[in-house]
């Protein structure tokens, strides 16, 4: 299982981290209503496809990706969203969705969002629809060794207040 393997991952690396159990949660934002904090503080992970290659791109939950800005840092012409099923067969101890932003752990490329390095802490699904984990940004740059890109919207609030309204 997924979070298992984070955690002795992360144990074994010596950080200090806090899992937190919640009620079910498939999006990002129903995430950051559950363990009650704001999108902003909720890394999502988005897959693309780039150069044939799966490639992680992190996100705080209330932001959108700008692919032209994105492309555009990476030098590519060549990236879009990937299906589930490009990938979830990389990820077999997650539950679908709910990969944690660890993408040198299955051998890819992770791309951080500017605005979610600037913070303190990152929190982020740990493998399943029921866990999340918190944790020091400092640590999971150490580990996962990110490119950290400004490529990021931020959600128009009258978005984020239909979302959040949703839940």
């Amino acid at each position: 299982m997924c979070i298992k393997k984070l955690r002795e991952y992360l144990d074994g690396h010596g950080v200090k981290y806090v899992i937190v159990s919640h009620s079910p949660a498939y999006s990002a934002q129903e995430v950051a209503a559950s363990v009650h904090v704001t999108g902003r503080e909720i890394a999502k992970v988005v897959m693309v496809t780039m150069h044939n290659q799966l490639a992680m791109v992190v996100l705080p939950a209330s932001y959108h990706i700008d692919f032209q800005r994105l492309n555009q840092a990476l030098h590519s012409k060549e990236m879009y969203l990937a299906q589930e099923a490009d990938f979830v067969e990389r990820f077999p101890d997650c539950e679908p969705g709910a990969m944690p932003p660890f993408g040198n752990l299955y051998g890819m490329d992770v791309f951080v969002a500017q605005s979610l390095s600037e913070d303190s802490t990152i929190t982020f699904n740990a493998g399943t629809h029921t866990d999340a984990i918190t944790m020091a940004y400092s640590d999971f740059a150490r580990l996962a060794e990110p490119r950290v890109i400004s490529f990021t919207d931020r959600v128009r609030c009258d978005e984020a207040r239909a979302e959040t309204a949703t839940l």
